[in-house]
């Protein structure tokens, strides 16, 4: 009978270990402690949702939803897709668990979302992003408070150097609906000088032009008219005062007056975490102002700001942590003794001691198996006259083991 083929990886899924997952790890627990610091609580969401939850939110004609999503019909006849966000789910969960009633409402979540794209470097077709939101709160100290968490989180991962904060406003609806206009008349006038991506943009989606990477249509989406000049007094008094709380903060940003949003759900504040040190893909977080969103899913008017950003980005930019050492080694010297060794083990663990028991091989070899663990301590037991014995010997940390041991009913012997 041939052997079984071994099933492989499916091609831009990933198994996290070793470095990796210390990195990946190492972002989550940052992410963790970072928004406990602001307040945000956290959420666990639904890795499917009705598909109408995203086409809706994230808009029919987004290459997200025409390409991207993993969409599927269950065996009840509904259409479910995989996230490909988190945004779209939260502001659906906010409609139908009555979230209203903790208005304004701060919540954080992290966990796996699914595009079918292109593999590239640091993003897959299965990844993960950290998301934080804040729903039913309209004034600038939202956007300013998300930012401030956004910035202090990169800082504490210690890759703030070469990561810069790009900003701009996109304005309320009057401003947004006098700038669409001027930009699809300038647009208009140089349509065949555009790609064809951004020929079909100019129809559907204009303002995705502006921030096209095709060489042909720079020079046609430089010369666009920007938005300051369509600015309303209270969408320039909004970014004023968003700009204000920043600097106040110590968060450092940079205007790009062609940052975009495509959606018209998006207003006012829009921003990007940049570098340089991944490439093409320099965007390690992003997010803005969305106050249509909730509406736009069947709910009241209610305004929204967030962002999200990639794990493994971030875990990419991040310099390695230490692997985890246990704080004490067990050697098992004597097989005779293994029952004692558990006993030892459980209550080292009690005393919320990390344990790593060494008891297979040679009896002779194992203490220096142990040692080569570079634990804090190396507790080895033994037998001597039918009873076990106990030695500790000091490694990398404090000695705890020992005072831990000290209560025991076994006997302690010089190291």
């Amino acid at each position: 009978m041939a052997k079984a083929q071994t099933p492989q990886r499916i091609r831009g899924t990933q198994d996290i270990f070793g470095e990796e997952e210390a990195r990946f790890a190492h972002v989550v627990a940052t992410f963790e402690r970072v928004r406990r610091l602001y307040g945000f609580r956290r959420v666990e969401l639904p890795v499917f949702e009705a598909t109408a939850v995203f086409a809706r939110s994230l808009g029919e004609t987004t290459d997200v939803v025409s390409k991207e999503m993993y969409t599927f019909e269950d065996r009840g006849g509904d259409s479910l897709t995989l996230r490909p966000e988190f945004t779209a789910g939260i502001a659906r969960a906010y409609l139908t668990e009555g979230w209203q009633q903790f208005a304004p409402l701060k919540i954080a979540a992290h966990g796996p979302v699914f595009r079918y794209e292109r593999p590239q470097k640091g993003r897959f077709r299965q990844f993960h992003q950290i998301d934080a939101e804040v729903l039913g709160a309209a004034e600038p100290l939202a956007d300013v408070e998300l930012l401030a968490f956004a910035a202090q989180l990169i800082r504490e991962l210690g890759i703030a150097d070469g990561v810069t904060l790009k900003l701009n406003t996109l304005g309320d609806a009057e401003t947004r609906d006098a700038w669409r206009a001027a930009l699809v008349e300038h647009f208009e006038a140089a349509r065949g000088e555009l790609s064809e991506d951004s020929q079909k943009r100019l129809d559907k989606n204009p303002l995705r032009i502006l921030d096209s990477k095709d060489a042909r249509d720079r020079p046609v989406a430089d010369a666009a008219p920007g938005i300051d000049q369509f600015l309303t007094g209270a969408a320039a008094d909004f970014f004023g005062k968003v700009t204000a709380g920043l600097d106040a903060a110590g968060v450092a940003w940079t205007r790009d007056d062609r940052l975009v949003r495509g959606l018209d759900y998006y207003r006012h504040t829009a921003f990007e975490f940049v570098t340089d040190r991944l490439g093409a893909q320099g965007t390690v977080l992003a997010g803005g102002r969305y106050d249509g969103l909730v509406e736009s899913l069947g709910g009241a008017p209610t305004p929204g700001v967030g962002w999200a950003a990639g794990i493994e980005r971030l875990g990419m930019l991040a310099e390695a942590p230490a692997f985890d050492v246990c704080d004490v080694a067990l050697v098992i010297e004597d097989d005779a003794a293994l029952a004692d060794g558990l006993r030892v083990a459980d209550r080292l663990r009690a005393a919320a001691l990390s344990v790593e028991i060494v008891a297979g091989g040679s009896p002779r070899k194992r203490f220096d198996k142990g040692v080569k663990l570079g634990a804090g301590e190396v507790v080895a037991i033994g037998w001597r006259d039918g009873a076990a014995t106990l030695r500790v010997r000091p490694g990398s940390g404090e000695e705890q083991a020992a005072d831990v041991l000290r209560t025991s009913d076994l006997a302690l012997i010089p190291a």
